[in-house]
């Protein structure tokens, strides 16, 4: 894996008040949210590369296909 490029970011309190409360709410850090919020509002705007291309958590979940005539 290639070595992560450092910047610095500036938010407002509250804006990462929130961020901390919904990261541990989800298990990351602060950085892994941020992380995972731009990569998913990448890959939804279809930024992201095909190479980098990682489902959503919500995403990654069983799916199931039904043949015409299967019930729920």
């Amino acid at each position: 894996m290639s070595e992560k490029k450092r910047f610095l970011l500036r938010l407002d309190p509250e804006v990462h008040e929130r961020l901390e409360k919904w990261a541990a709410d989800e298990l990351r850090s602060v950085n892994s949210q941020i992380e995972y919020l731009l990569r998913d509002s990448l890959r939804r705007a279809g930024r992201l590369g095909r190479t980098q291309d990682r489902p959503s958590d919500l995403e990654s979940g069983l799916q199931v296909s039904l043949d015409e005539g299967d019930e729920i």
